[in-house]
């Protein structure tokens, strides 16, 4: 991998998403809106300070899952990613520009996510809100990474939305959201051990209630990351330079 190249790519991906308003308003306002709307349903009552951190891991994860896979089948399915090969430009330094386009991304929504769940919702948080941060934005990269896999694999932009019940749904029926973990079943409870996403929103609970030190949430956070890097790896491997 090149650096000047990865960069150029994380340029092109950068200058391309400038030039799409809507792109920009999916990324940027929609999770934020999501949170508000789950903010307004349980208003006056206890339950947003409960599940406000796992909404801020789970719609930055979907949504750039979602925009980050689109946006790189549709680069193979016209033949952009066919040409940019045929240069001195690598799958690692096409895959690993993407990811740090869509990460700066990801810290720009993670931290509108962030501050409109705290400072206009009124999400409680008793640790450290650039804790949260961080936590927040490695998510929104792991649904990045998860975005430019499940691109890899895909065909049509049907085939994407079909990927999000095996890698995405079962993260969410397992990340503690709708019954904490350790009430799940036994087998259930060890599977969802080996989900990233539910690694995130134990982090992001943890920082909220201030229930765990720092030492808990920087090896949450290294999980994080080792699924972040496997993802980039498996992504670049896999990754064909046109479909079919």
């Amino acid at each position: 991998m090149n650096p000047r190249r990865t960069l150029a790519t994380a340029g092109r991906v950068l200058t391309q998403i400038r030039h799409d308003p809507r792109t920009i308003v999916l990324l940027l306002v929609v999770p934020s809106l999501l949170i508000g709307l789950v903010a307004w349903i349980f208003a006056d009552t206890p339950v947003f300070d409960r599940i406000g951190p796992a909404m801020i891991a789970l719609f930055p994860f979907i949504v750039m899952f979602l925009v980050t896979s689109i946006t790189t089948l549709r680069e193979r399915r016209t033949g952009t990613l066919e040409r940019l090969l045929s240069m001195p430009l690598g799958k690692g330094d096409f895959i690993l520009g993407y990811t740090l386009a869509f990460g700066l991304l990801a810290v720009i929504q993670s931290a509108v996510a962030v501050g409109y769940a705290v400072w206009v919702c009124g999400l409680t948080i008793a640790g450290s809100v650039w804790l949260l941060l961080a936590v927040a934005v490695a998510d929104a990269v792991l649904g990045t990474t998860f975005g430019l896999l499940a691109s890899a694999f895909a065909r049509t932009e049907f085939q994407v939305v079909q990927f999000m019940p095996a890698l995405v749904f079962p993260q969410i029926l397992l990340g503690g959201i709708f019954l904490p973990r350790e009430q799940l079943p036994e087998t259930l409870r060890i599977i969802s051990d080996w989900l990233p996403l539910s690694h995130a929103i134990d982090a992001l609970q943890a920082v909220a209630s201030d229930s765990q030190d720092a030492a808990y949430i920087g090896g949450e956070l290294l999980i994080i990351g080792a699924w972040i890097v496997g993802a980039v790896v498996l992504g670049s491997i896999t990754l064909r330079r046109r479909t079919p």
